[in-house]
């Protein structure tokens, strides 16, 4: 199994510890390097700056994103780790004197986060390089990884770490296999990862290349993340539970007025021109396909899900 130790900054590190999320944006003050590291489910390990040298939490990779900090803020609010738009704007441009007014940022999406009291801090494995910047990979089939991975499993066992929230009951019977706190320590193996909001709305516009499911459009602060079944109506927080939408189509797909059916076709209903008079500009894509669509397969809507709103929130 992979692992990737991280830097970051102490006070990052505080003020997510004192929120307990179950979800966090370790993000990057540039979003043009990008990050293959590791894959789904593998282990993101915290690493103090100086001068602390130390270990001090982690969380499961689920996504890398590059965004811009007004929508990672949407997406993450104060669990990008600050209080507000302005602070998160503010410590990227501590490290980048060149950043716009709403830079573009690498968010590296984690769940179930969970932060070592100071007691129980990891020290700094001993081939760690004082030049390293941004990271380190490793590999429980080293013996750096492994043991670093044996410490972290200490750690989680020890009464005194400070976790995440733990999943319900709900949750763990709709997980489909993915394995949480109680029973995934102590065996390098992958956590099959839980996204939340936040993780959800980043995945989805990522997934559709932040563009509209139906018209293409391209302006960012106007697309959302919609969910197909909704999450209040037992839908997960997945990407084939998403379509990435211009907001006034979701508003309209969320009451019912458009769908999309199983061969990624728009439909809208006729109760828009008899209830409103107009819907021209919604028409006009009646019968048409999907003008995008995610490249992974396995990132494209379900049918599933599809057929559950045309079936039951789709009014023709």
């Amino acid at each position: 199994m992979k692992l990737f130790v991280g830097v970051t900054d102490h006070d990052w590190y505080t003020f997510l510890r004192d929120l307990n999320p179950d979800e966090v944006n370790f993000w990057w003050p540039s979003g043009t390097t990008g990050f293959r590291a590791l894959g789904a489910g593998e282990p993101f390990l915290f690493k103090a700056k100086a001068p602390y040298r130390a270990i001090i939490g982690g969380g499961y990779f689920v996504r890398y994103v590059s965004a811009p900090a007004s929508l990672a803020w949407q997406a993450f609010g104060e669990k990008n780790g600050t209080r507000n738009l302005v602070e998160l704007r503010n410590r990227v441009t501590k490290y980048r004197r060149d950043a716009s007014p709403d830079p573009l940022i690498g968010c590296t999406i984690l769940t179930e986060p969970f932060f070592f009291p100071e007691p129980l801090w990891i020290d700094e494995p001993s081939d760690w390089s004082r030049n390293i910047v941004r990271g380190k990979s490793y590999s429980t089939d080293d013996e750096s990884g492994a043991r670093l991975w044996d410490q972290v499993v200490a750690r989680m066992a020890d009464p005194l770490t400070i976790m995440g929230p733990k999943p319900t009951e709900s949750e763990q019977q709709s997980s489909q296999g993915e394995l949480f706190p109680a029973d995934r320590y102590g065996a390098a193996r992958l956590v099959r990862p839980r996204l939340g909001q936040g993780a959800f709305r980043l995945s989805v516009l990522d997934a559709y290349e932040k563009r509209c499911a139906v018209t293409g459009e391209r302006v960012v602060p106007v697309l959302e993340a919609a969910h197909i079944r909704p999450f209040s109506d037992n839908g997960p927080n997945q990407v084939p539970n998403g379509l990435a939408l211009r907001a006034d189509i979701h508003r309209l797909f969320d009451l019912g007025y458009v769908t999309v059916d199983k061969k990624n076709r728009f439909h809208v209903s006729s109760l828009l021109d008899k209830e409103f008079a107009n819907g021209k500009d919604y028409y006009k894509y009646q019968g048409e396909e999907l003008s995008v669509l995610p490249h992974r397969k396995e990132d494209r809507p379900a049918p599933e899900f599809l057929e559950w709103h045309a079936d039951t929130r789709f009014r023709p």
